[in-house]
């Protein structure tokens, strides 16, 4: 699979978690620390449309709703050229397809994230999961520094490849509202 095509294999399951929250879960504890269910979908919610507007192809009047910016990631990344060249972050230049996985990354993990606080339980497409085992892999560590990972939750090595991005990424693949 063509890495602008990840994008397209992994909002389905995703999308089908957001639009399956329901209002009487909105207070739900989440596995990012601190964050309900409403905190995750407002930090999701604004993330998307960052991780869009580092392209230069946000539009001057964003979506408001997480689906609707979830669709708006799915339109701009699975454009070949935005995974091309580098973007502008905060930290400095990055490679764009550096970008384009962290974006992957967000929509898994969130929707993961999602998914666990709410009881459900997605399947991601197997490619889109060895992508993400892969960049994960070499980016953790920057992840870590950048505040957007926790530290590296320990998970056996023969566990399910989503299970060990999840423990790469500070998540633990066990996590549920009673831990």
């Amino acid at each position: 699979m063509a890495a602008h095509e990840l994008i397209s294999a992994a909002l389905p399951p995703t999308l089908a978690v957001v639009r399956a929250v329901r209002p009487d879960q909105l207070d739900l504890p989440s596995p990012c620390g601190e964050f309900t269910v409403r905190d995750l979908i407002e930090h999701f919610r604004q993330s998307t449309l960052y991780l869009v507007s580092v392209t230069g192809d946000a539009p001057a009047d964003p979506p408001d709703g997480l689906e609707e910016r979830l669709a708006l990631v799915g339109e701009v990344y699975a454009k070949p050229a935005t995974w091309e060249g580098e973007v502008s972050f905060p930290s400095g230049p990055l490679p764009a397809a550096t970008v384009g996985g962290m974006v992957v990354t967000e929509i898994v993990m969130h929707g993961w994230d999602l998914a666990r606080a709410t009881g459900q339980s997605p399947v991601w497409d197997p490619q889109v999961v060895e992508f993400l085992e892969s960049a994960v892999g070499r980016t953790a560590g920057m992840g870590r520094k950048m505040g957007a990972y926790g530290p590296e939750v320990p998970v056996p090595a023969d566990a399910p490849p989503l299970d060990r991005v999840l423990g790469l990424t500070g998540r633990d693949p066990q996590w549920t509202t009673a831990a």
